[in-house]
């Protein structure tokens, strides 16, 4: 069986502990053995990026663009072999994966490009015979920790901007999912980047995240994960004066207004709410459904979903793939029981599927009847699970969609450019969809919620500097 070890300093680094990488879709196929940090590798992999640091902010942006394009490129040109090594570790089916190997390259390419283009500005000062200068610097040391539902393309979007605008990285990613993260850094581990301006550590959160957390060496925590994660992530940081970036949860609403293309309508929520095993945080995890067409929408809805092919990540004709783990499994069977508690009908799906692998295969669960105040209108799931809330109109669509603690994504189907116009200004998420699936967002353009669903700036595209660059004005006399 292969191992897999952390990469610290410009070398490949072993250490006591190992763990196994599972297939959902094949719990009978070991992917390799991945080696587990401890405190001795965190701090060394801390240790390396603080020390190159200097060197590298001081280097010139070609290099930075010669090595993140370099990583993009062979990223794309390996997209088929990168795809099916995720879909084998995380569950998506093979099309899903291969296009979230290609958007990680896109970034790569994408932030290449930005290291050419730091922004900064020049104005004249109101005092005579001075100018004003702003520029916008490195913030020093970032740590990237990511989650296991998009294991290359979220750490892209962390890795890619620390790296473009001149910082150090510690990248630790989730420990369901590392092989796509140590093939991502076998990549960046041969682009030319000088030793320890790259650092990957494997192994659990609650040791290797936490001395992440609470090293002074680390100036920057980027975080996707859960909210309970991210309040930890927020209180560590917050108590240093670190600075942080969380991406946290979210319960997304897609609204379906009476004059909505009925077909557009539900193959926008068939794709946001069940795609990718249901396993984004931006899932269209509630569905908001005009009263006078909604029983005809649950009806359309459910045979579609009761239609979708469950199977093997990597078989021709899946269209989703397994729950992630056993763990996350339960969870979802969990969340089914306590919707029929509280008094909403499940339409469809919810049973474990039985395939010719043994895996973790559901079948989507559909609920209706149900009302938002319940729990599975209000906690967010994370699985191929969602439920129908009727409105009577707009006004309370409106008032629904916005009727949660989260705020990442929000969609809408209309045919009226009044409503949609009103939506996207009264909506209270970071990001709006109009006759679109609520997951699935172009890696150049910014990404983030409100309330509990983000903290710090947004992510992606040119946005991402304001995170990962700090902003110095110097005063120049004559």
């Amino acid at each position: 069986m292969s191992a897999f070890n952390h990469y610290i300093d410009g070398e490949w680094v072993s250490s006591a502990g190992a763990a196994r990488n599972i297939n959902p879709s094949d719990t009978d196929d070991v992917i390799g053995e991945y080696a587990q940090a401890g405190r001795a590798e965190a701090e060394a992999a801390i240790a390396a990026a603080a020390q190159a640091s200097g060197a590298w902010r001081a280097g010139g942006v070609q290099r930075r663009f010669d090595c993140l394009d370099f990583i993009g490129s062979e990223i794309l040109a390996r997209k088929d072999e990168l795809g099916r090594l995720l879909a084998r570790e995380e569950g998506k089916t093979l099309p899903e994966a291969t296009g979230e190997v290609v958007r990680a390259g896109q970034i790569f390419k994408f932030f290449a490009g930005e290291a050419l283009r730091i922004p900064g500005d020049a104005t004249a000062s109101v005092r005579p015979g001075v100018d004003v200068e702003v520029t916008r610097e490195p913030v020093g040391v970032v740590a990237a920790i990511t989650p296991w539902n998009f294991p290359i393309a979220i750490p892209a979007w962390k890795i890619a901007p620390a790296l473009a605008y001149g910082n150090t990285v510690v990248f630790k990613p989730a420990e369901l999912v590392p092989g796509s993260a140590w093939a991502l850094s076998e990549i960046i581990a041969r682009s030319g980047l000088p030793a320890g301006v790259f650092n990957l550590v494997m192994g659990e959160g609650r040791e290797v995240g936490q001395i992440l957390l609470d090293d002074p060496r680390v100036d920057a925590v980027s975080f996707t994960g859960s909210v309970g994660t991210g309040a930890r992530v927020a209180a560590a940081c917050s108590g240093r004066g670190a600075r942080f970036q969380l991406e946290m949860g979210g319960k997304n609403p897609l609204v379906v207004l009476a004059d909505a293309d009925m077909d557009a309508a539900v193959a926008c929520a068939l794709n946001g709410a069940f795609f990718s095993t249901g396993q984004r945080c931006t899932a269209s995890s509630r569905l908001i459904v005009e009263t006078s067409v909604h029983d005809q929408f649950v009806e359309a809805l459910t045979s579609r979903v009761k239609a979708l092919r469950v199977g093997h990540a990597l078989a021709e004709g899946t269209e989703i793939g397994p729950v992630v783990d056993q763990g996350q499994f339960d969870k979802n069977r969990r969340y089914l029981d306590i919707g029929k508690e509280e008094g909403a009908a499940l339409v469809c799906g919810g049973e474990r599927l039985e395939r010719d692998t043994p895996g973790f295969y559901m079948a989507p669960a559909l609920f209706a009847g149900t009302g938002n105040h319940m729990r599975i209108n209000q906690e967010e799931i994370f699985g191929p699970v969602a439920a129908v809330i009727a409105a009577a109109d707009l006004d309370e669509a409106v008032a629904i969609a916005n009727d949660t603690p989260f705020g990442l994504s929000a969609g809408i189907c209309t045919t009226s450019l009044k409503s949609a116009a009103r939506f996207k200004r009264e909506s209270r998420a970071g990001m709006v969809m109009v006759n679109l699936p609520t997951a699935g967002v172009d890696y150049h353009a910014p990404f983030g919620g409100t309330k509990a669903s983000s903290q710090g700036p947004r992510e992606q595209g040119r946005y991402a500097a304001e995170f990962y660059t700090t902003v110095k004005t110097a005063y120049v006399g004559a």
